[in-house]
């Protein structure tokens, strides 16, 4: 009954945003109705925060990974490379004022 209910949980509902309240809300409605023993309302919650936390995870990979994806489509220039570039410019200048300061 519980791997049902679990199911049902994932597939109808976004379970990356679910809070852990709403989960054991829904889990003591189900504990109320005599679907869940205590003890499987426990492991419900632990399994639905689990997977939730999982999922929120691998959200975070995938829209980090098209963020990537989008700005080397793009050709943006990343913060090291902007740094790299500023210490050679300072670099150089140092040297032409050197230079001038000889000439």
């Amino acid at each position: 009954m519980i791997e049902l209910i679990k199911k049902a949980m994932f597939t109808g509902i976004g379970f990356a945003a679910l809070t852990k309240e709403k989960v054991e809300e829904l889990a003591q409605d189900f504990m109320k109705q005599g679907k869940l023993s205590k003890e499987e309302g426990e492991q419900f919650v632990d399994d639905i925060m689990q997977r939730s936390k999982e999922a929120q995870q691998e959200m975070s990979k995938k829209v980090e990974e098209l963020v990537q994806e989008g700005l080397g489509k793009m050709q943006v220039a990343r913060m090291s490379e902007i740094e790299t570039l500023r210490s050679e410019l300072a670099e150089l200048r140092e040297r032409i004022k050197a230079l001038e300061e000889k000439g």
